[in-house]
């Protein structure tokens, strides 16, 4: 008996097929929301590498336990600028590019 061939995918096409295509406002809101994701990830790892609870890395931030938590869960009304707070008590290096077209481009470090 002949094995039947998997269909195997790749991650866009699975992401066109569920999420929306690129270009999209359901895809572009996807892609916005895993973004933030990463980034509380980040900051949860970071935190928790030095030996941080919330309630610690939020005095050193001037900021409640409850503000370092929605960073950490992706909760979408944090201000940037607590989030630059946030990395610069946990003594990480950010680095930010901003590209105006795929030409042109603006690095922060």
């Amino acid at each position: 008996m002949a094995k039947k061939k998997t269909k195997t995918y790749t991650l866009e096409e699975l992401t066109d097929k569920y999420i929306g295509e690129k270009g999209t406002s359901k895809r572009e809101q996807f892609e916005f929301d895993l973004k933030l994701d990463v980034l509380g990830d980040m900051i949860k790892h970071a935190r928790k590498e030095q030996h941080l609870t919330q309630d610690q890395l939020g005095q050193l931030v001037g900021v409640q336990k409850a503000q370092i938590s929605k960073i950490e869960n992706n909760t979408k009304d944090v201000r940037f600028s607590t989030v630059l707070r946030v990395f610069e008590a946990l003594k990480v290096k950010v680095k930010m590019t901003v590209e105006f077209d795929p030409k042109s481009h603006l690095e922060i470090a």
